[in-house]
């Protein structure tokens, strides 16, 4: 009976492994097709995930980029992929063919955790009717409950004096500053969403700052991309909590929160925050199976609006003060802008950018040398389209090299250098290049993006013109080279903020 089930294992095992070499080769047929972007060869199953460094993207992508080129395809296990580099391809396929390039690949993970069909919030949904809805929503709330207008300012202005009150508890002595920048752009998002604000010493909020760090670490990485690309691995028992746990817990956190919202809530005043103004749609919207407006949903716009738009900014700023400490020469040439256009008497406003050139162009040399979203967020050919001719059909996922744009040899004057004079004419005038999108480009273009112009500006300008900062004596030099894990960040390092 043993050799008789020997012998039936056999043929059904060289069965299987045909079967999964049919299967691999369909999956691959887009290779096949004429003009299909050139790439890496791939192994059967596997693709060319174990050609990746997915612990340094970025640097992955751009050797595959020199090697064939502004557009070449990967295959993920049995995704396939088109990465697009440099401004021009960049702009034909966001730009000019938005329309059919605005779509999202499935993120398996995160259909574990919450997400679906009715619950895909604003970054991840799918383009379409959904996607419209919710984006038209979170920009219509930013602009009513300020964006644009002095309340928002006021909510930032306000969190930058609680932000320098906190430097100067330092006095003088070396800290790092990442925990309470995070907390104070935290507290901007939450103005907007819970329409509150909470003390930098709050448990909870500690414990919130806490799972943002751990969730970033767990969305990176080598295991999220096997599981994503390999789904059938999500069915283990178990498997996506272990995988997942800070993210999990995050979400649990928010769910608490918004309950808290609707408790206090009183639906015959008016909205008080972006939560009150979701739930006055949810009840518009019933009866309507169609709307994108139920409680699912309200979980994952508020996961999506807080932490990307926590997250971004406070490590710009984290880049922010980095650079200062390293260019001490630019640091005082911002100060000197700072005393001759705001002074010390009051705080900076919004106005003020149009006469402060120089630290314009700091600001946005930060932006465009930090470089925190390297690979942007995934698209997704909705139809057959062609991009700086090769054919890419439909259902590719699409990943935007936005480094191959920010760090272009042929547009900038000093690519991998920090050189504020990117953005500056011969006349001193500020200039912003067309290269320039950390925020991405087109219809996917970052929604949050006036809100964190915004962030930066008051609270960069509050921190210099209340703070002189430096290295701390006894340290080294920190290095001014990122760290990829979802985000570039830099590495940890200390200063010392020095009253002016």
């Amino acid at each position: 009976m043993a050799l008789l089930t020997g012998d039936m294992l056999a043929p059904l095992a060289v069965a299987l492994a045909i079967f999964l070499l049919l299967l691999d080769l369909v999956h691959r047929r887009a290779r096949w097709a004429p003009r299909y972007p050139p790439g890496p060869r791939a192994l059967p199953g596997l693709g060319n995930l174990l050609q990746i460094d997915f612990q340094d993207m970025p640097n992955s992508m751009g050797r595959l980029q020199r090697r064939f080129g502004d557009v070449f395809s990967l295959q993920m296990a049995w995704t396939p992929v088109v990465v697009l580099n440099g401004l021009v391809a960049m702009r034909e396929a966001l730009v000019h063919q938005s329309e059919d390039t605005s779509d999202r690949p499935s993120a398996p993970t995160y259909e574990h955790l919450g997400f679906s069909s009715r619950a895909e919030g604003v970054i991840l949904a799918r383009y379409g009717q959904a996607w419209r809805e919710q984006r038209r929503f979170s920009l219509s709330t930013m602009r009513n409950f300020g964006l644009g207008k002095k309340s928002l300012e006021q909510w930032v202005t306000e969190e930058a004096g609680y932000l320098c009150e906190a430097f100067n508890d330092h006095a003088g002595r070396p800290f790092s500053p990442k925990v309470l920048l995070n907390k104070a752009v935290s507290n901007v998002i939450s103005s907007l969403i819970y329409a509150r604000r909470f003390e930098y010493q709050d448990p909870r909020f500690i414990r919130m700052q806490q799972l943002m760090d751990i969730s970033l670490k767990e969305d990176s990485g080598f295991l999220r991309e096997v599981l994503n690309f390999i789904p059938v691995l999500l069915k283990i028992p178990g498997l996506p909590a272990k995988a997942f746990p800070g993210l999990t817990a995050l979400l649990n956190m928010f769910d608490e929160l918004i309950t808290e919202n609707k408790q206090s809530r009183d639906p015959t005043e008016a909205p008080r925050n972006l939560i009150d103004a979701f739930l006055d749609e949810v009840e518009k919207a019933k009866g309507n199976p169609n709307s994108s407006f139920n409680d699912a949903n309200l979980r994952m716009v508020v996961a999506d609006l807080f932490t990307a738009g926590m997250v971004t900014t406070s490590t710009t700023l984290v880049w922010a003060l980095l650079l200062m400490i390293l260019h001490p020469d630019v640091q005082r040439r911002v100060q000197q802008e700072i005393d001759e256009v705001i002074g010390q008497a009051r705080p900076p406003e919004m106005g003020d950018q149009a006469c402060m050139p120089y630290t314009m162009a700091v600001i946005h040399e930060v932006q465009r040398f930090g470089d925190i979203v390297p690979l942007g967020v995934p698209h997704m050919t909705s139809r057959d389209i062609e991009i700086q001719g090769f054919l890419i059909p439909k259902g590719t996922t699409l990943l935007t090299n936005l480094s191959s744009v920010l760090k272009d040899e042929s547009v900038w004057a000093k690519p991998r250098r920090f050189h504020p004079e990117h953005f500056l004419d011969a006349q001193g005038h500020f200039v912003k290049h067309e290269a320039f999108m950390p925020f991405s480009a087109g219809r996917r273009a970052c929604l949050g993006e006036p809100l964190a112009r915004m962030e930066l500006f008051l609270f960069f300008t509050c921190l210099l013109q209340r703070f002189s900062f430096s290295v701390p004596e006894d340290q080294p030099r920190p290095s001014d080279q990122g760290v990829f894990a979802s985000l570039v960040t830099p590495v940890p390092y200390e200063l010392c903020a020095v009253s002016r």
